[in-house]
């Protein structure tokens, strides 16, 4: 039953629709300050938000990072006013001055919401759609926690996610990926109110977008409750009863709502959309809805009815009691779920790390780099059991299906291994979504040309600075006979210049496992492990050279003294540099082999390393990469060479195409011998 009678009864003399003007008010003036923003949407939700928040949402203003909240996703993120007055008025540390100093630089209120835990902010939205994808991961993650620690008695992991969704999400392809698979996977905790308000900043949409909204979400197995009245707070609770009722299905809300609601020349047109209503429309506002009160202000009775604090810190109480029990009667499982929830990697993770790597290497096997990456898995995950992840339909060739892996269905919560099908985008956001929620460590696995597919959300990972692993196998033109639209050529440049995405392109199974290694430790930001089709040598090292791949770039292969040569490799291009570093030594010449699998972190190291890897007086340098050359110049330096891609690829076996595009012994030694001639 809605708590509604309770609620205003509690809140005396201050109505809900009072309680929702203080978000109409807070919104338009904020927006009106900043002399830009997206008002309508705040004022059009104002009165979902209030029963949402007062009446339904777990959550506690006095400890935003209480493991077992609710989670509170705004999908449609350009109304972000509307989530910052929420936060403000609810009790969380957002004061009236950051309101005031909306969209300026230094302050928490961006012009989108930035996740920021501590302020209640969950996830960073505002490119449509990813929030609600980033949801379903959400949800998805606490149905798996809940279904390895709660036992009889200690529900410790109890919680729904809500969402605030448009038009404009739902019309991004992103929705229908993740929420088709919501749908499938049974995820009954989530709960999606929709904006139904038919205008998008080009204005009605029902020029552009006339789906069945309703039948479309019925056919991915979700529960739909649709029209209803999203100005009338007792039909917005029978909805939320009912969605809360139906545990097997996730529930979108369709709510009809008026953008910009009370605005009496603006409300349900697109010039509330994304402009400032001006100051003489807010006046008319305040006089339509009797909101008496100055820019900012918010009454006494209003700011108590809205305080969310004692309730919140009563609803974690009584969940601590819980808690407090089961760390009686499951110490072992509470410390576990402590450790997941704070990100923490198990105590003796080093050691087995150092070990697990030894072994690989001692191993001394040749296999292609994505062959290697399973190993690494399976050496690693028998002590992460936090790592949860799949493929976008590729697990046989991405290999990212483990040993110890366990499928995940409608009817498995227990399981670690997700089929995502053909959705990279929706994968990504998801994985990024389950990141969120924490206590899982979220890798994925496509193909590196269909990260272009995903890179929103690879950018939404990087801008966040998630620990997220992204698995991109067949990751040049060695993929071969598919051809060039499969044949990713650009994609690790672009992935390489992208602030906080770390990308390694490992040679053989040592650097793979390393890279792993480097990518679970990594908590500044996402990881894109690339990796080979095509099978690679192992390559033989000191433990010296072992430690060192974790620089980024090393000496693989030196010479006697000062080299009067460098060869800078990647990936599968290593073995390549190897070879005709032989060569060339054995016609006397001095030549150094750098391998440098993760740029990232060979520019982080101290530029006396990066000198003895790269002496400043070698400038007879080439570099060696199946893809375009960008970026590598500054390696290499105007009287370096760089052997790469200026074209894209084509349809022929692997090695005819790395003879013909130049990756052979004979071309590096040509390249390299006009160098030292010149």
């Amino acid at each position: 039953m809605s708590l509604q009678s309770s609620r205003t009864t509690s809140a005396g003399a201050t109505d809900r629709r009072t309680l929702a003007n203080a978000v109409r008010a807070l919104s338009m003036d904020a927006v009106q300050a900043a002399n830009s923003g997206h008002p309508g949407m705040p004022m059009g939700m104002a009165d979902i938000a209030e029963v949402l928040w007062n009446d339904y949402l777990k959550h506690n203003p006095e400890n935003p990072s209480w493991t077992d909240r609710d989670r509170f996703v705004l999908s449609n993120g350009h109304g972000s006013m509307l989530l910052y007055s929420l936060l403000h008025l609810s009790g969380y540390p957002l004061s009236i001055d950051e309101l005031r100093n909306f969209r300026q630089f230094g302050r928490d209120t961006a012009g989108h919401p930035e996740r920021d835990v501590h302020l209640g902010i969950e996830t960073t939205t505002g490119p449509l759609g990813q929030g609600i994808a980033n949801a379903v991961g959400m949800t998805l993650t606490e149905r798996m926690l809940a279904s390895t620690f709660n036992r009889d008695g200690y529900d410790i992991v109890d919680h729904r996610t809500w969402v605030f969704a448009g038009d404009g999400c739902l019309m991004e392809g992103i929705s229908h990926e993740a929420c088709s698979l919501a749908g499938t996977l049974k995820l009954g905790k989530l709960i999606c109110l929709y904006d139904d308000n038919g205008i998008s900043i080009d204005g009605e949409t029902d020029g552009w977008f006339t789906d069945d909204t309703a039948k479309r979400f019925e056919s991915y197995g979700w529960q739909v409750i649709d029209n209803v009245d999203g100005h009338d707070s007792g039909a917005i609770a029978v909805a939320i009863d009912a969605a809360i009722a139906d545990t097997d299905r996730p529930t979108l809300i369709c709510c009809k709502t008026i953008i910009g609601c009370g605005s009496p020349n603006k409300q349900g047109t697109a010039g509330t959309h994304g402009a400032p209503l001006g100051d003489d429309e807010i006046a008319k506002v305040r006089k339509a809805i009797g909101w008496e009160y100055p820019p900012f202000e918010i009454p006494a009775d209003v700011a108590d009815g809205w305080d969310a604090r004692d309730t919140g810190s009563a609803a974690e109480a009584d969940w601590r009691k819980i808690w407090d029990a089961y760390k009686e009667a499951h110490p072992d499982l509470a410390a576990e779920y402590q450790r997941r929830m704070q990100g923490d990697l198990p105590a003796d993770w080093s050691d087995f790390a150092d070990k697990a790597i030894a072994e690989i290497d001692a191993a001394g096997a040749d296999m292609a780099t994505r062959k290697a990456s399973l190993v690494a898995l399976n050496a690693f995950t028998p002590v992460l059991p936090e790592m949860a992840g799949g493929s976008a339909d590729l697990t046989g060739s991405n290999l990212t299906r483990h040993s110890g892996s366990d499928d995940i269905t409608g009817y498995n919560a227990s399981g670690n291994y997700i089929y995502f099908g053909v959705r990279e985008f929706g994968m990504a956001a998801m994985c990024n979504g389950m990141g969120l929620h924490g206590g899982v460590l979220p890798y994925s696995g496509t193909f590196l040309v269909f990260s272009d597919y995903a890179r929103n959300a690879l950018r939404m990972a990087a801008l966040m600075e998630l620990r997220n692993v992204f698995v991109f196998t067949h990751d040049s033109i060695g993929l071969g006979e598919d051809g060039p639209t499969h044949q990713p050529v650009e994609h690790v440049q672009s992935l390489r210049i992208m602030p906080n995405m770390r990308v390694w392109r490992p040679c053989d199974t040592v650097e793979v496992a390393v890279a792993w290694r480097d990518a679970l430790e990594n908590t500044n930001g996402p990881t894109s492990l690339v990796l080979t089709r095509q099978g690679l040598p192992h390559q033989p090292r000191s433990k010296d050279q072992v430690e060192a791949i974790r620089h980024g770039g090393y000496v693989l292969r030196d010479c006697d003294g000062t080299p009067e040569l460098i060869l800078i490799a990647t990936g599968s291009e290593v073995p390549l540099a190897m070879d005709a570093a032989e060569a060339m030594a054995a016609d006397g010449r001095q030549v150094r082999v750098v391998s440098m699998p993760c740029t990232e972190a060979f520019d982080q190291q101290s530029e006396g390393y990066r000198a003895s890897v790269l002496p400043p007086s070698v400038t007879a340098r080439v570099a060696i990469e199946a893809g375009v050359t960008d970026g590598w110049w500054r390696y290499v330096g105007t009287a370096g060479r760089v052997i790469g891609m200026s074209s894209f690829g084509a349809s022929a076996p692997a090695d005819e195409l790395f003879r013909h595009f130049g990756f052979s012994q004979d071309n590096v030694i040509k390249v390299a011998s006009e160098l030292l001639a010149s």
